[in-house]
C-alpha cells in the first residue's frame, strides 16, 4: 500500500467527515444505502491494480479457451435456466482477489471468486466521488504533492468509462427499449446502483416478475402505465435468488424471446465458482488460483489426492469429527458469500446427498494479509476488478471495488457491527 497517504488520511479523519460521506453518497445515488460503507478508501500503486486486472483477464481467457470446461459448466446449469440466444462472450465479469503472504514473505494476489455477472458499476463511481468530496483536504494534499489519485483502469477517464458502460448495457438500442431487470428492485440492497444506472443511461428499472409477454416479445410498463417493448435486458436477476425464492415468472425464461441480453443469464453459470477447480489443475493450473476440487471428487474420487499433491495440508484421519481447517466448503452457484462454510467436518461433508455433491467445491482457505492501518487496527482488503465487454468489443478492466473486513468473511453483510470496514474503493497514484 502507500504508507504516506494512509497516515495522512488517518491523521485528518473526523467523524463529521464520515457522516458527510454517507450523506453525500445517498444524495448522489438518490437512495438509502442499505449496507455498511467503510470510513476509508485504500491507496494503491497503479501497478498492483494492473497486476490484478491482468490476472483476471488471463483467467477469463483460460476458461473461454477450454471447450471441455464450458461444456461441463453448461451441463451443470439447473433445469429451467438454460436460456436461448447465448452470446459469444459475457458482457460483464468480476474477479475478486485476496492479498496473501507467499513462502518468501511477499505480498501476492490469490483468486477468491470469478463471476460473469454485473456488479455495482454505477454506484462505485458515485462512492469514489463521495470519498473525494468528503475528504477534500486529503485528496487536495495528494494532488499538490505531485500525484493525482485515479480510479479508472485501462486508460479510461470518467467520460470514457460511462460511454463504455453505455455501450455494454444499451448497445445500439434506444434507451427507452432497454430495462434493468431485477427481482423486487426497490427493496434490493443494490438499489442505489439501479438508481444511478437508470439516471445515467436513461433506461428503466423493472421487476422481472412484472414483465409482460406478448407475441414473442417482452414488455414493461413505463411511468405512465404504457406497455413498452423491450429490445435489450440488462440482467441483474440472480439465478440463485430466483431459485431460492421459488420465483414464478410470467414468461418462460428458456423460450427464444425476441430480445437481446446485456449479460446473458447463462454466463452466470459458465464463468463462476464452477470454474475454480478447472483453473487450479492442469492444463490450466493458474498460480493465482488456490487449489480446489468438487466435493463429489473429494469424497468419491481423487480430489483428496489432488489437494495434497497441490500442497494443501489435510488431516490424516477421516472420522466423522475430522475437521478440515485448511478448506472452505462453497456452493457453486451462490452469490455474496451465501452458504460458505469454514472448518467443515467429515460428517458435514458426507451429510450432503451424493446427488448434490457436484454442486459444491472445497477450496484451500486463504489467510488475507491485514494491510490497511486504521484506528481499529490492521484491516484486510478484498479487491474486485470490474470488467466490461461490449458486443463486438474487447474485454476491458474498467474499475475496482474494495471490501474491508476483520473477520472470516469479507462481504458487507458480514462486517456490519464493526468500524472501519465495509464497502470501499481503491485510489491509485498515477
Amino acid at each position: 500500500m502507500i504508507p504516506e497517504l494512509r497516515a495522512q488520511f488517518n491523521e485528518h479523519f473526523t467523524r463529521q467527515a464520515y457522516e458527510s460521506l454517507l450523506a453525500r453518497l445517498e444524495e448522489r445515488c438518490g437512495a438509502r444505502i442499505g449496507f455498511r460503507v467503510a470510513e476509508t478508501p485504500i491507496f494503491l500503486p497503479l501497478p498492483r491494480l494492473e497486476e490484478l486486472a491482468a490476472a483476471g483477464t488471463g483467467l477469463a481467457r483460460c476458461i473461454l479457451g477450454d471447450a471441455e470446461c464450458l461444456a461441463a459448466a453448461r451441463m451443470a446449469i439447473p433445469d429451467g435456466y438454460r436460456i436461448a440466444g447465448e452470446t459469444a462472450h459475457p458482457n460483464f465479469l468480476t474477479a475478486d482477489f485476496a492479498l496473501v503472504r507467499d513462502q518468501a514473505g511477499g505480498l501476492v494476489p490469490r483468486l477468491v471468486e470469478i463471476q460473469a455477472f454485473p456488479s455495482v458499476y454505477a454506484y462505485q463511481v458515485e462512492l469514489c466521488g463521495a470519498y473525494r468530496d468528503a475528504y477534500r483536504s486529503v485528496f487536495a494534499d495528494a494532488t499538490t504533492g505531485g500525484s493525482e489519485l485515479g480510479i479508472f483502469l485501462s486508460g479510461l477517464d470518467e467520460h470514457g468509462y460511462w460511454e463504455l458502460l453505455r455501450k455494454t448495457v444499451v448497445g445500439d438500442r434506444d434507451p427507452e427499449n432497454v430495462v434493468l431487470a431485477e427481482v423486487d428492485p426497490l427493496h434490493q440492497k443494490t438499489r442505489p446502483d439501479f438508481e444511478v444506472t437508470a439516471r445515467r443511461l436513461g433506461i428503466a428499472v423493472a421487476d422481472i416478475r412484472e414483465l409482460v409477454p406478448e407475441k414473442g416479445r417482452l414488455h414493461y410498463r413505463n411511468g405512465a402505465g404504457r406497455l413498452v417493448p423491450i429490445h435489450r435486458i440488462y440482467n441483474r436477476a440472480i439465478a440463485d435468488e430466483l431459485i431460492a425464492r421459488d420465483v414464478k415468472l410470467p414468461f418462460d425464461l428458456t423460450r427464444p424471446w425476441d430480445v437481446e441480453w446485456a449479460g446473458h443469464p447463462n454466463w452466470y453459470f459458465l464463468i463462476s465458482k464452477f470454474s475454480i477447480p478447472w483453473l487450479s489443475r492442469p492444463p490450466m493450473q493458474c498460480p493465482v488460483v488456490p487449489p480446489a476440487v468438487f466435493l463429489s471428487d473429494f469424497l468419491d474420487g481423487h480430489g483428496r489426492e489432488e489437494l495434497e499433491k497441490a500442497g494443501v495440508r489435510l488431516p490424516l484421519t477421516r472420522g466423522a469429527e475430522t475437521v478440515y481447517g485448511e478448506l472452505l466448503l462453497k456452493p457453486l452457484f451462490s452469490f455474496a458469500g451465501k452458504g460458505i462454510q469454514f472448518d467443515p467436518t467429515q460428517a458435514q461433508l458426507e451429510a450432503i446427498p451424493a446427488a448434490e455433491r457436484a454442486s459444491y467445491l472445497l477450496q484451500q482457505r486463504m489467510r488475507f494479509e491485514p494491510t490497511i492501518q486504521t484506528p481499529c487496527g490492521l484491516t484486510q482488503a478484498e479487491i474486485r476488478i470490474l470488467y466490461l465487454w461490449p458486443d463486438g468489443g474487447e474485454l476491458t478492466a474498467a474499475l475496482s471495488l474494495v471490501r474491508l473486513g476483520r473477520g472470516k468473511m469479507m462481504g458487507v453483510d458480514h462486517n456490519r457491527d464493526l468500524a472501519w470496514v465495509g464497502a470501499s474503493a481503491a485510489f491509485f497514484v498515477r
